[in-house]
């Protein structure tokens, strides 16, 4: 059992082999991958030093899986190699994830997809990730044909170039200096920022229509409309969801709290308002404000928050594996 993870040295990577250590994962081999710049440094896995190898053509050799932590152009680039030495390839990038033989999977809610793979297996969008944990269990009772989100997205989701950015920022409005901003259009600090990713001829951007075109893929609902606008705010991990849903029946929010609290990798909470400073560091989607929709007759809103590099990355595809694994 050997596990390559490419793209080690970022925040996702980084967390994925944290996971891989904490649920215990048998491996005879964990490889490190990234730029030639970050190799021959050392990173801990179950106190010992693991050495980062440069990312090349001959890195993949032996492998039984790799994790991609990196971009859509270097995912593209290294494909061929990973494909050549047989590996499955778990990638986190957007690079794959609508193509028709490439299954798109969160494992509490679509697991029997990644057995259908043909080498590669995809990734969702984090933030597709967290609503779909919270509306899969609604959609279990009736098929969801529309849903109306905003979400509002931690700095984590720009990679480590984010928090530092959030960081230096706060510093510099403390210490009365200039504020500047290069990871995200604007000043990000005590701000929020209504556009994430490059925008469509539709006016809407590229990180909005993620919602729609994977949900459909994840909730087999080709059908399946989203009104999506992503807001970038000052929180450091966890995202948060405010999310509208019309189903194709009437489904009351005792019968949506009821599947929410029974479904894999939710909790239902009832006494307070999930946030995301408490869903930070762990991987379980909290749900909350379950009420209806007082504009559409078989409407549900809600209110969810999770770990984005956890669930919303790392930790949903080392599930993906321990999935393949389990079967």
């Amino acid at each position: 059992m050997k596990i390559g993870i490419l793209g080690a040295t970022g925040a996702v990577g980084r967390q994925m082999l944290e996971c891989i250590e904490e649920r215990n994962i048998e491996a005879d081999e964990i490889r490190l991958l990234a730029s030639a710049r970050s190799a021959g440094r050392t990173m801990k896995y179950k106190g010992e030093e693991l050495v980062i190898q440069e990312a090349n053509e001959h890195s993949f050799e032996g492998l039984d899986y790799v994790l991609g932590a990196v971009s859509n152009a270097f995912s593209k680039q290294f494909l061929p190699y990973i494909k050549a030495s047989g590996a499955v390839y778990i990638d986190n990038s957007s690079a794959f994830r609508l193509e028709d033989d490439v299954p798109l999977v969160v494992p509490e809610i679509n697991g029997e997809d990644a057995l259908k793979h043909h080498g590669v297996i995809a990734n969702p969008n984090c933030s597709t990730i967290i609503t779909m944990m919270a509306v899969a269990p609604i959609a279990r009772i009736s098929p969801i044909t529309k849903i109306t989100a905003t979400t509002f997205q931690a700095v984590s989701g720009a990679g480590i170039g984010g928090l530092q950015e959030l960081n230096a920022q706060v510093s510099a409005i403390h210490e009365g200096r200039e504020v500047t901003a290069s990871v995200f259009p604007q000043q990000i600090a005590f701000n929020c920022i209504a556009e994430i990713g490059s925008y469509n001829d539709n006016g809407y951007t590229t990180e909005e229509m993620k919602m729609q075109n994977e949900g459909r893929k994840i909730l087999h609902l080709p059908d399946l409309k989203v009104t999506c606008t992503c807001v970038r705010v000052p929180v450091y991990r966890s995202h948060s969801i405010s999310a509208s849903v019309v189903t194709e029946t009437k489904v009351t929010p005792d019968q949506a709290r009821q599947a929410i609290a029974a479904a894999e990798g939710t909790k239902l909470v009832e006494d307070h308002v999930p946030s995301p400073l408490e869903t930070s560091n762990q991987d379980i989607v909290y749900v909350g404000r379950i009420r209806e929709d007082l504009c559409e007759e078989n409407g549900l809103a809600l209110w969810c928050c999770g770990d984005q590099i956890r669930k919303g990355a790392a930790a949903n595809a080392v599930q993906i594996m321990e999935y393949l694994l389990s079967h």
